[in-house]
């Protein structure tokens, strides 16, 4: 095989990679250095030996590499080791990593094409030109798998790999048409050049203020809707940004016949009443009793404060400012929901017997 062509077509697959290389991942150039073991083929004849290997590369593509390399050996025969034999050749290597973000070291798989220059010495007495030499070169292709990691400022690659020697002419092993050996090795990668960064993106275009982008008051509504901006802390706005006043329905904490003491179903009313003032801590409300129109005007005012007393204990029991709440204040049965009269049992209307809390502010 003509020498000049393999280089030619190396130095093409390596101008190819330059020309496929993009700006989304580290496409600097980058020097190989491999050291490693050559396990020779049995049917050589010769003895196991360390190789080495320089190499120049870059990546193609986010897992795709390319290499082209030297190699050279030197091992020794197992039946003369006076004998010389040596190895040298060159390879363009392609390596799929299989690369995982966050993981320093990744996986991948080799394949590769490349030439092979034999030359062994071998016995040819008795005539005079003993030892013998042959020369000679060859087509090899290589597969394997490998694993690089990043230490920061260079890589380190650990690769198992078998490349097939099409070598059909050995004095050694002369009925052999090609041989296989297992290359061991570890290796380095020098990458050249600083290393690539973020592209800066451009600063935005100023933007003139909007008064839909801003809320002086901080009250949620934007300046240009805000009817009042001068808003409170604390104050229920509405979507004009104005005040709202503020109602809480009691409607469910009512008592039974004759009683001031709080119901099951009035409990979870009574917390959400305390809930809102917690969330309101301006409002200031009434505690207000009242009672139905049953029995004697003087009872039922009685009644109606120990009813108010009820609620306004469970409320400053459970958070609420007593500063905050007016009374308790009983209205008896001055204010029924329902008029039933005094006729009895019709006086008995449970709207009536219930307790009120009246917004101050």
């Amino acid at each position: 095989m003509n020498k000049k062509l393999l280089c030619a077509a190396l130095l093409g697959g390596l101008g190819l990679a330059q020309a496929a290389s993009a700006q989304d991942f580290d496409d600097r150039w980058y020097l190989t250095g491999t050291a490693g073991m050559n396990i020779q083929d049995n049917d050589r004849g010769t003895r196991n030996a360390p190789f080495l290997g320089l190499g120049v590369g870059k990546f193609i593509s986010p897992n795709w590499s390319v290499d082209g390399e030297l190699n050279y050996q030197h091992p020794k025969f197992d039946a003369d080791q006076d004998l010389s034999w040596s190895q040298y050749g060159v390879s363009l290597d392609f390596r799929r990593h299989f690369i995982t973000e966050g993981r320093n070291w990744n996986p991948y798989a080799l394949l590769g094409i490349g030439y092979q220059r034999s030359e062994e010495e071998f016995n040819a007495f008795p005539s005079p030109n003993s030892p013998g030499r042959r020369e000679d070169g060859n087509l090899a292709a290589k597969v394997g798998l490998g694993i690089q990691g990043d230490l920061g400022r260079v890589g380190i690659r650990t690769e198992l790999a078998y490349r097939a020697d099409f070598d059909d002419t050995s004095v050694a092993a002369p009925d052999e048409d090609w041989f296989g050996d297992v290359l061991a090795s570890v290796g380095i990668v020098v990458p050249l050049g600083p290393e690539p960064t973020e592209p800066v993106a451009p600063a935005p275009t100023p933007v003139a203020p909007n008064c839909a982008d801003g809320d002086d008051d901080g009250d949620g509504v934007n300046n240009c809707d805000d009817k009042c901006p001068g808003s409170q802390a604390g104050q229920t706005i509405g979507p004009d940004g104005c005040p709202v006043p503020i109602t809480i329905d009691l409607k469910g904490v009512n008592f039974d016949f004759d009683k001031s003491t709080l119901r099951p179903d009035a409990i979870a009313i009574l917390n959400e009443a305390v809930e809102i003032l917690k969330r309101n801590p301006s409002l200031r409300v009434e505690v207000a009793g009242h009672t139905d129109q049953c029995g004697k005007d003087g009872y039922n005012q009685g009644l109606s404060e120990r009813r108010a007393r009820a609620v306004y204990d469970y409320m400053t029991s459970n958070g609420v400012d007593a500063g905050r709440l007016a009374g308790p204040i009983g209205y008896g049965e001055s204010r029924p929901l329902e008029d039933m009269g005094q006729a009895f049992p019709g006086c008995k209307s449970e709207k009536n017997r219930r307790t009120e809390l009246n917004a101050q502010n």
